[in-house]
C-alpha cells in the first residue's frame, strides 16, 4: 500500500518512443489504474528519446516513472531496450525495494518469464493480446505456458469477450481469472467540428491514418487511395501520423517501399499523401479530428482477431466515422447496417466516396462516437475498482488488534474456493488451510498444530474433518461446520461433538429443516447461509439465438434427469423448431462408481437412443465437454434448465440467472426454499409451457433481467460478508437469511 492507495507496478514490453497502439495502451492503463485509486509506478522499458507519452503522465502526482537506463537499475546495462529477462531482473529489484499490491504486465514472452520466476505470483496482472487466437493455434506447449501465466496471475486481463471466453475454452486455469478489460479512451477536449461540411467545393476529402505501418494494417495500399479516388471524381488526402514502420521477414522489400511511399515529413513521396511522422498523443488527435474519415482497413487475416483496434474508437471518440472490416465483432459494435464496412481496397474507396452523402457521414459518425462512449476513462476505472476490491487486501488499522487466527479444513474446498479469497483479503484475519487428502485422510500431526493454533475453525463438509475437530479442538476456539447433503445419509453426524460446535451451516432451509431432524441437534445452533456466486464472472452478452436455447450441465447420474429435459425440449419442438437443448457435462462411461451400474447404463442408454431416433430430437441436442468454462457456455442459453430428482440447493440454475438467462426448474424438495416460485414447475410439460409463454422478445427480456437481479442476493460480496459476521462472532445469518431473498419465502423456523 502507497499510503491508503493500492500499489500498482506497471510496465510493459512497449517502446513510447514510438507511437502506436500498444504505447498509448500502456499510457492510458497508467492513468486508468490512478482514476481508480492507485499509486502507480510505471518502469520504462527504453531511454526516454522523445517525451510525448511520457510528459503527460509526469504530470500526476501519483504516478512515479522509472527509467532502468537513466538510473542504472541494472548493472552493466548497455541495451538500447530492455530484454525480457533484463525487465524482470529490474521489476524485482523496484519490486523488492518497495514491494506493490499488484504487478500489471503486458506482453506473453514477458508475463511468461514473470510467471516462471514466481516473484509476482498471485499479484500478476496479465495483460495477453499476444496469444494463440484460434483452436489449432493451441499446441501443447503454448497451453502449458498460458496455463503457467493463468496459475501465477490474479488475472488475465481481456482486451474482448471473445478473448476472454476463447481464452477460458482453451486453458482451464484461465476459468474465474479471465476479466473484461477493454481499450481505454482518456478524456479529450479535440473534437472534430460538428458544424464542419465533408469535403465542400473546391476542399479535398481528407482521410486519416495513426499507428503503425505494417503489410496487414494495409498502411501501403492506403496509400493509392488519393489516386484511387481521383478516379472516380473525388478529390482526396491521406493523412498518415507514426513513426513505427515494421521491418517484415514475410516481406523483405516492405520497409522501404512504406518509407518510400511516405517520403520525407511535409513533403510526400506519393501524391495526395501527407505524412506527420511521430506526434504526441493530443497532436495525433488533433490532426486526426481535422480529418473528415479514419481508416483501419485491415488485411482479411486479422478479420479472425479477438481484439479490438483502439484506433476505431479513438476516431470515434473525436467524432470521426471509420472504414473497416467486416467482422462478428465490428458488427456487434457498430451495426450490421454500418455503412463503412469495406474488403478491398475497391471497397474503401467506393465508402470513403459515399462518405459525401452528408445522411452516410452522420449515420457512420453517430454509430462511432456512440461505440466509443463504452470504452472511456471513468468506465476503465470502475472496472479497475471492482477487481482491486475482489484483489487487495485494505490496510489494517493503525492500533488493530491481532488479527483472528482461521483455520479452513476439509477434503474438497471446490465449493469454498472464492469464499477462502475473500477471507484473504480481510486484514483482521490469518488464514491457514487444513488439506485433507481424502474424505477420512490427514496429516494429524498438521491438524493437531493447526487446532491449537485457531481462533476460529470452519470444516468444509460435516465429514471425518468435523468429527475430529469437534473432539480436538482448543476449548476457547469457535467451529464453524458446514453441512451440503451427502452427510445426512452418512453416520458422521452422529460422531460429532455438537456441544464443541458453535454453528452449523446449511445452505437450504429445507436442508435446515432435515438437518435439525435426523440429527436432533439445537434449532439455535443451525443456521442458512447460501451458496455463493460470483455474479461478475457470469454476467456476459448472449449470442444471437440464446432466446431459443435451453441448457443442462451436468446430466451425470441419472438423478439428474437428462430424459425430463429431453421431454421438455420434445413438448417445445411440436410447435417450434427452433429450440435447441445444449448439455455441458461429462459422460457417465467416465464415472467408473456410475457406470458400474446396470439402472445407469440403462437411463442413458434410452436417453441416447432417443435423441438419435426421436423425429423431434434428430439434431436439436448438442453435447459439449464438461469443463470449468461455464460462464462462457452459457453465453448461448437462454433458458437454464434443473430436472433434478433431488437437490441441495444446484448452482446451475444461479448460475444461468447470473448469466441473464431464464431459469426452469423442476420441484425437487425444497426448491421453492432457494428459488422464486415463478421459475418452479412440476412437470416437463409445465417446465415447456413457461418456456413458450416467454417466446416474445420482450416477455424473455424482462424475465432474465428480473431472474439476474434476484441472484445478486448470493453474490460474493453478500454472502462473503455473512460468513463474515459468523467468523467474527457476531451471528448474521438466520433461517431464511439471503436464500429467502431468491424465493421470495418467509423465514422459516
Amino acid at each position: 500500500m502507497a499510503g491508503s492507495r493500492p500499489s500498482a507496478l506497471v510496465y510493459g514490453d512497449v517502446d513510447l518512443n514510438l507511437l502506436d497502439g500498444s504505447a498509448i495502451w500502456l499510457q492510458s492503463v497508467t492513468q486508468a489504474l490512478v482514476a481508480a485509486g492507485c499509486a502507480v509506478t510505471l518502469v520504462l522499458k527504453a531511454p526516454v528519446r522523445t517525451d510525448r507519452l511520457v510528459a503527460p503522465l509526469r504530470g500526476i502526482p501519483e504516478v512515479t516513472i522509472r527509467s532502468p537506463h537513466a538510473e542504472g537499475l541494472l548493472p552493466g546495462l548497455t541495451e538500447a531496450s530492455l530484454t525480457v529477462p533484463q525487465a524482470i531482473g529490474v521489476l524485482a529489484a523496484v519490486d523488492k525495494a518497495a514491494p506493490h499490491d499488484l504487478v500489471v504486465l503486458r506482453g506473453r514472452a514477458l508475463v511468461s518469464a514473470a510467471a516462471a520466476d514466481g516473484s509476482f505470483d498471485g499479484r500478476l496482472w496479465s495483460y495477453l493480446t499476444d496469444v494463440p487466437q484460434a483452436v489449432p493455434a493451441v499446441t501443447p506447449k503454448a497451453a502449458e505456458d498460458l496455463a503457467m501465466i493463468a496459475r501465477a496471475s490474479r488475472y488475465l486481463l481481456c482486451q474482448t469477450e471473445e478473448l476472454r471466453c476463447f481464452l477460458e475454452g482453451s486453458v482451464a486455469a484461465a476459468c474465474g481469472k479471465s476479466v473484461l478489460f477493454p481499450p481505454v479512451l482518456p478524456a479529450l477536449d479535440i473534437r472534430r467540428d460538428p458544424g464542419r461540411k465533408v469535403a465542400p467545393p473546391g476542399t479535398p476529402l481528407k482521410l486519416v491514418y495513426t499507428g503503425k505501418f505494417a503489410p496487414r494494417w494495409n498502411t501501403l495500399e492506403m496509400t493509392s487511395l488519393p489516386a484511387l479516388l481521383a478516379a472516380r471524381g473525388v478529390d482526396a488526402e491521406v493523412h498518415m501520423v507514426g513513426d513505427k514502420v515494421h521491418n517484415d521477414p514475410r516481406d523483405p522489400t516492405y520497409f522501404k517501399r512504406m518509407r518510400g511511399a511516405l517520403g520525407e515529413v511535409g513533403a510526400p513521396a506519393v501524391p495526395g499523401v501527407s505524412w506527420h511522422g511521430g506526434q504526441p498523443r493530443a497532436e495525433a488527435m488533433r490532426l486526426a479530428a481535422a480529418g473528415d474519415v479514419g481508416l483501419s482497413w485491415r488485411h482479411p487475416e486479422l478479420d479472425a482477431s479477438l481484439e479490438l483496434s483502439t484506433k476505431v474508437l479513438e476516431f470515434g471518440q473525436l467524432g470521426l466515422p471509420v472504414i473497416l472490416n467486416r467482422t462478428p465483432m465490428h458488427e456487434a459494435l457498430l451495426g450490421a447496417d454500418y455503412p463503412l464496412f469495406a474488403a478491398s481496397l475497391d471497397d474503401v474507396a467506393d465508402v470513403a466516396a459515399s462518405v459525401l452523402d452528408p445522411a452516410v457521414f452522420e449515420l457512420a459518425a453517430s454509430r462511432t462516437s456512440a461505440a466509443a462512449a463504452s470504452f472511456a476513462l471513468d468506465r476503465a476505472a470502475g472496472r479497475l475498482r471492482t477487481y482491486l476490491a475482489r484483489a487487495v487486501s485494505p490496510a489494517l488499522p493503525a492500533g488493530a488488534r491481532a488479527p483472528l487466527r482461521v483455520v479452513i479444513a476439509g477434503h474438497d474446498l471446490k465449493f469454498f474456493g472464492s469464499l477462502l479469497t475473500h477471507f484473504r483479503l480481510q486484514p483482521d484475519l490469518e488464514i491457514r488451510v487444513d488439506q485433507w487428502a481424502a474424505l477420512g485422510e490427514h496429516d494429524e500431526s498438521v491438524s493437531r498444530s493447526l487446532a491449537e493454533w485457531a481462533d476460529v475453525i470452519i470444516c468444509e463438509w460435516c465429514g471425518p474433518n468435523a468429527v475430529w475437530y469437534s473432539r480436538n479442538k482448543r476449548r476457547s476456539a469457535r467451529l464453524i461446520v458446514r453441512l451440503h447433503r451427502f452427510e445426512l445419509n452418512s453416520p458422521y453426524p452422529g460422531q460429532v461433538k455438537i456441544g464443541n460446535v458453535d454453528q452449523v451451516v446449511c445452505v437450504s432451509d429445507y436442508y435446515q429443516r432435515l438437518t435439525r431432524e435426523k440429527t436432533g441437534w439445537p434449532a439455535s445452533k443451525i443456521v442458512t447461509v447460501p451458496n455463493v456466486l460470483d455474479v461478475l464472472q457470469f454476467d456476459r452478452p448472449k449470442l444471437e439465438g440464446a432466446r431459443f436455447h435451453l441448457g443442462m450441465t451436468s446430466m451425470v447420474d441419472m438423478r439428474k434427469r437428462v430424459d425430463l429435459a429431453l421431454d421438455v425440449l420434445e413438448e417445445l419442438r411440436r410447435d417450434d423448431d427452433r429450440y435447441q437443448l445444449f448439455i455441458k457435462s461429462g459422460m457417465p462411461w467416465e464415472l467408473w462408481w456410475v457406470w458400474q451400474h446396470q439402472e445407469q447404463r440403462r437411463h442413458y442408454f434410452e436417453a441416447f437412443r432417443r435423441v438419435q431416433r426421436s423425429p423431434l430430437l434428430r439434431g436439436a441436442v448438442v453435447f459439449d465437454d464438461g469443463g470449468p468454462d461455464v460462464a462462457a457456455w452459457l453465453r448461448r442459453v437462454g433458458f437454464i434448465l434443473s430436472t433434478s430428482d433431488d437437490e441441495s440447493f444446484h448452482m446451475a440454475p444461479a448460475e444461468g440467472m447470473a448469466s441473464r438467462a431464464v431459469p426452469v426448474i423442476r420441484h425437487w424438495p425444497g426448491a421453492e426454499t432457494i428459488y422464486d416460485t415463478r421459475w418452479i414447475s412440476e412437470s416437463p410439460a409445465e417446465m415447456a409451457a413457461s418456456i413458450t409463454a416467454l417466446s416474445a422478445p420482450a416477455a424473455w427480456e424482462e424475465a432474465r433481467q428480473a431472474a439476474h437481479e434476484q441472484i445478486r442476493a448470493i453474490d460474493l460480496a453478500a454472502v462473503g460478508d455473512t460468513w463474515l459476521s459468523l467468523i467474527r462472532g457476531g451471528g448474521g445469518a438466520a433461517a431464511g437469511g439471503p436464500a429467502a431473498l431468491l424465493s421470495g419465502a418467509s423465514s422459516a423456523g
